[in-house]
């Protein structure tokens, strides 16, 4: 490995930190908004009915679901209809702190759906998030962003799309 080598991939790793840390802010404050629609068949709904409102698409899955036709089957079907409307999509590689993030708040909605079906019997399906327009944000197909962290988040979209990486992965940091 070259110097410059080492240096490239050091920046790259820093760069996806920040990028990981600006994914937890707006989860934060989608968290907060209730601008957040957990699980496939949720999501699938949201983006049939109004995918204009639909600003960030989450797909997370480990290696156990690698191997889960229909779950692959799902993600490729919202992926392409992601990829049509111009939704920005990120693959988050530890599901398990995504799920940290999302259930955390005892008014999240992963929170609210394992009090709906009555306790911890089923966990949440939280394969795919999505983040609707925020009241910070705006539209999302404009030029300008309010949001900084969103704004993050759509450039290292558009930069992964730049380098025909369509569904960029992205770590989350472990705190």
């Amino acid at each position: 490995m070259t110097l410059e080598e080492f240096v490239a991939g050091e920046q790259k790793t820093e760069g996806m930190d920040k990028v990981g840390d600006a994914l937890e802010e707006v989860l934060s404050k989608a968290l907060s908004q209730r601008s957040i629609t957990v699980g496939v068949y949720e999501a699938a709904k949201l983006l049939n009915v109004d995918p204009d409102n639909v600003v960030l698409c989450l797909l997370a899955a480990d290696e156990d679901d690698d191997r889960d036709v229909a779950l692959q089957i799902h993600f490729t079907l919202i992926q392409a209809f992601c990829c049509e409307n111009d939704i920005n999509i990120l693959r988050v590689s530890n599901p398990g702190r995504l799920a940290e993030l999302l259930l955390l708040g005892t008014g999240g909605p992963a929170a609210a759906a394992a009090a709906a079906g009555g306790g911890a019997e089923q966990p949440p399906d939280l394969h795919c998030v999505l983040v609707t327009q925020l009241l910070s944000f705006q539209n999302p197909h404009s030029s300008q962003w309010k949001d900084p962290a969103l704004s993050q988040l759509i450039c290292f979209c558009r930069e992964s799309r730049y380098m025909d990486q369509w569904v960029p992965v992205i770590n989350l940091p472990e705190r």
